[in-house]
């Protein structure tokens, strides 16, 4: 679908969906060390010789942190409704535990005020797999002590922010942390061993849960939730073999977290496959995990495609393939949206991470990546099908707001709709950048006339203020 036949499905969304873009702290912030930050994993594995594609590590990324302002004015200057990003939690409690960071934790503050100066919504997450590396020499998540020490961390972040932000978001998809880093150690902190990745993974929910708990019972009323990734399994053929993995891969991803989480048991096919590396579970901990969230996060970026004989050839489908070797599969998100719907209590649904990673060329001040507009144009027709289908979703966000460091990939990999040039830290809106912009604008027009139309019986002046 080109991005201009979008327009046509703007009635879909209702006047208070929410708009937005989204980063992570460690891809973006750069100054490791200043005012008293510390390591947190991601600063140590990218030591490791070959842990990154490039060679290349978060030291600068986009300097964020000295850049915040104009960065902030940027994010207005898209007209969105809301600006989703992380706090390094090493920033603001260098070791985990122990003393507090006070200039850490003051740039946050400037950054949630800026915000709202600028009438854009913070949305805050937690832990986007950061996680301090002192805490990590003590097993990190594969240790039960860290969860109780994420829970202090959420209690003091949301002691000075969650007045002022519109959500919380706990972790961003555990999946990455416990599969990527503890089983494949393709990612921080790049362990191998499958026990230990189910072990972080029920640490990772278990964590959850209790911060919920503890934030509510502090009193504080922020809409409290968790990010999940999660992609559509499809067989690569009708033979039993193909379909019996897919329904294990589908296990691994999708049912491992959304059963706990909202059925409070891990799915048994998975656990048996699992044998003696299924995580060991304690008492109280499932009713903890299954704490009820007040929305709850995708992030999609394409279907997976089984076959028992290996990896499927992603250039089989005739499809278009991002830079990262995904397929552009837009009808997969509204698959997923509506098996969610149909199949757990789902809390309200936001898509909080949505986007491509294309090839793009700065030239003469321009970068027309119409491959990654039309992307973001087909995924959110992808939201609005969902949506006809009685899916509950309150909000979009687009991955990236800028190009960044991309993990194991370095640089080398672009995702924002917004270009930096590495060297010169330079911000340039792609075309992608000015499409989104220029989409919002007719959202909040068609916002503004259904405003200004008169309700049956009441006056146009009181329906404006209604609505």
């Amino acid at each position: 679908m080109p991005a201009q036949d979008i327009y046509r499905r703007l009635p879909r969304f209702p006047d208070d969906f929410v708009w937005g873009v989204a980063t992570s702290a460690f891809q973006i912030e750069g100054a490791p060390t200043l005012d008293g930050k510390g390591p947190s994993i991601w600063d140590t594995f990218c030591r490791q010789p070959g842990a990154i594609a490039d060679g290349s590590n978060g030291d600068v990324a986009c300097e964020h942190v000295r850049r915040w302002q104009a960065d902030l004015d940027l994010i207005a200057e898209l007209g969105v409704d809301a600006y989703r990003f992380s706090v390094s939690w090493p920033r603001v409690r260098p070791g985990g535990t122990g003393a507090w960071n006070s200039k850490g934790m003051d740039f946050y503050e400037r950054l949630v005020d800026g915000l709202l100066a600028r009438g854009i919504k913070p949305y805050l997450t937690l832990n986007h797999w950061d996680l301090p590396d002192e805490l990590q020499q003590q097993g990190g998540w594969a240790n039960r002590d860290t969860v109780h020490r994420f829970v202090e961390y959420a209690q003091g972040i949301t002691r000075r922010l969650g007045d002022r932000v519109a959500s919380i978001t706990t972790h961003n998809e555990p999946w990455v942390i416990a599969v990527l880093g503890h089983e494949t150690g393709i990612f921080a902190p790049g362990i191998k061993n499958r026990a230990t990745a189910m072990q972080a993974t029920h640490h990772l929910l278990l964590s959850h849960g209790l911060a919920l708990q503890a934030l509510r019972a502090d009193g504080h009323a922020t809409r409290l939730g968790i990010v999940l990734n999660l992609s559509p399994m499809h067989s690569a053929t009708d033979a039993p073999e193909d379909i019996e993995k897919t329904r294990l891969e589908d296990g691994r991803l999708l049912r491992w977290y959304m059963d706990p989480l909202f059925n409070g048991t891990y799915p048994q096919d998975v656990v048996e496959f699992l044998g003696d590396d299924a995580p060991r579970v304690q008492s109280g901990d499932m009713a903890a995990i299954t704490t009820p969230m007040d929305f709850l996060g995708v992030n999609y970026y394409s279907r997976s495609v089984i076959s028992a004989q290996g990896p499927w050839d992603v250039n089989s489908s005739g499809r278009e393939v991002t830079d990262m070797g995904w397929e552009v599969y837009p009808e997969g998100l509204t698959e997923l949206l509506v098996r969610m719907h149909r199949d757990y209590p789902v809390p309200p649904l936001y898509v909080t991470e949505n986007g491509g990673a294309f090839k793009d060329n700065l030239q003469d001040g321009r970068v027309h990546d119409h491959q990654r507009r039309d992307y973001i144009a087909r995924h959110i027709s992808a939201v609005a099908d969902a949506m006809e289908q009685g899916v509950h979703m309150e909000g979009y966000m687009v991955w990236s707001l800028l190009d960044n460091f991309e993990w194991a990939s370095g640089f080398e990999k672009r995702f924002g709709i917004v270009h930096v040039d590495y060297t010169t830290q330079q911000r340039t809106l792609k075309d992608s950048a000015l499409w989104y912009r220029d989409f919002l604008l007719q959202h909040k027009a068609m916002r503004q006339h259904r405003a200004s139309v008169p309700v049956a019986g009441v006056s146009s002046q009181h329906n404006a203020v209604a609505s």
